[in-house]
Formats: structure tokens, C-alpha cells, sequence
């Protein structure tokens, strides 16, 4: 299939939008906090929230993030830390009920369930994700694992018997760093570009992701994932390097490999 078709596959934005460093590089100078939006869905069609991560959201925030958006805009939320940190599955329920303003707006692509290093494949473990995956049955999902040990064929087929999108984390070569080959275990393909430098992996998440793609990797990478993106319904691409407006000049990048800008 020719790159100028797969390319309009890809939907191409970063892991969060709204950064002070950003301001000067990418944004406008002068750009303020509440204008962040406005200004990136000038580049993007598509943002992971982060903040959810963090904070509980709520249907008055997300509606006026809904309300301040294209019409064909998509958003991955990603889960608050409770569920996938924590091993709390009651905040489910009210996380679920927030995100109603996405759905009814047709902008929510789905749920990221993103698990820390230290949540290995056990199987006290297998059955937490398991349990967790039901309570967001009625949403498309999908999971980034952090350890090498869920990088097993069974992994792979258990997130597709559920229609489940398995996260293709770009990051260091790390020995217990979970690693994967492009895949689509559900309709849509999902990549999370976060670094390739091991030396800052662990120095805190000030400087992990404090990295910029060169124009090769790019390159080689949009290779690698062509051969999925002819298989998939769609491929959705974010990067996590938000350091300095990193993540947004390699998504625009990224986007010009495709034939998407100009």
C-alpha cells in the first residue's frame, strides 16, 4: 500500500499538552496556561491526558476540554494511578462517569492503562489486570506494560482475545525493560515514544524523558510500522518526550514523514 494511503492511518499527537517549556519553542511566546489547548490543536488531531493520571477527573473539565476541540478529535485518557498503581478498582465507576463529555462528543478514543516497572507478570498480577480490563469493558482499551516479563506470545493473545490494544513502548535497551515488535492486537495500533537514552532512565522523570528523535529513527521507525498500518484500522502515535517541546517538533516531524503537513 502506498505511504500517501497508510499514512492517513496514523493519528499522530504527544502525551500531554500543557507545559510551561513549551512556551517560546512551540507555543507562541506569551502563551498562557489556559491557551495551551487552543494552540495545540492548531498541529494535532489527537492528545493522551495525562492529568487523569494524577488527579481524578471530572465531568466540568472535561467538558470544557470537549467543548475546546475539533469535531474529529480524539483523546486517550489515560487511567488515574489508583487502578494501575495502586490496585484500587473502585475509582472506576467515577472515572468512567468523567469521562462522559468525550464520549457523548464522539472524541474519546479510549483508555490507557500504563503499569509501572514494578508490576511484573505474576499471578496475583495476571488477575488484578484481568479484573481491571472488565471494569473498562465498555470502553476500547489499552495497556503499557513496563517489564520485560509480560513480554510473552500469551500476553499477546489474551489482550487480542479481549480486543485490546497492546502499547509498542519506544524506550531504552534495558534489560527488564518490556520491548515489542510493531503489533495490533485490536483494531487500533497504539505507539508511545519515550526515549532512547539509558543513562537518564532512571535519574527521575525530570530528565527520562529528556530526548530528542533524530529524523533517522523517525524514519526507520515509520518503516517498521507500515507493514501494521496496512493491517490495522488505525495506528495511533504519541510522544512522551515532552521535554523542552521535544515531543511536539517530532510529532510534527513524524507527521511530515507521513505526507500528513506540508
Amino acid at each position: 500500500m502506498p505511504l500517501s494511503k497508510i499514512g492517513k492511518k496514523f493519528i499522530v499527537g504527544t502525551s500531554g499538552y500543557s507545559f510551561a517549556d513549551w512556551v517560546g519553542r512551540f507555543y507562541p511566546p506569551g502563551t498562557r496556561g489556559p491557551d495551551m489547548l487552543t494552540e495545540y490543536v492548531r498541529h494535532f488531531d489527537t492528545v493522551e491526558l495525562n492529568f487523569t493520571y494524577y488527579r481524578m477527573p471530572n465531568v466540568r473539565t472535561l467538558t470544557s476540554i470537549a467543548d475546546r476541540t475539533p469535531e474529529t478529535f480524539a483523546f486517550w485518557v489515560k487511567a488515574n494511578q489508583e487502578t494501575t498503581h495502586k490496585h484500587n478498582r473502585s475509582v472506576a465507576p467515577a472515572f468512567i462517569d468523567a469521562l462522559a463529555p468525550l464520549r457523548e462528543a464522539g472524541k474519546l478514543a479510549g483508555v490507557l492503562m500504563q503499569f509501572p516497572q514494578s508490576f511484573h507478570r505474576t499471578l496475583d498480577n495476571r488477575h488484578y489486570l484481568a479484573a481491571a480490563l472488565d471494569d473498562f469493558a465498555d470502553l476500547p482499551i489499552a495497556v503499557e506494560f513496563r517489564h520485560r516479563s509480560w513480554q510473552t506470545p500469551a500476553t499477546d493473545a489474551g489482550l487480542t482475545d479481549r480486543n485490546v490494544s497492546l502499547v509498542v513502548p519506544d524506550a531504552p535497551d534495558i534489560d527488564s525493560l518490556f520491548s515489542h515488535d510493531p503489533v495490533a492486537t485490536a483494531g487500533a495500533a497504539y505507539l508511545r515514544l519515550h526515549s532512547r537514552d539509558p543513562a537518564k532512565w532512571y535519574a527521575g522523570a525530570a530528565e527520562r524523558y529528556d530526548y530528542a528523535y533524530s529524523n533517522d529513527e523517525l524514519t526507520d521507525l515509520l518503516r517498521k510500522w507500515q507493514p501494521i498500518a496496512e493491517l490495522a484500522e488505525k495506528v495511533f502515535v504519541y510522544f512522551n518526550n515532552c521535554h523542552a517541546s521535544q515531543a511536539a517538533e517530532n510529532a510534527e516531524t513524524f507527521r511530515r514523514l507521513l505526507g500528513q503537513i506540508d
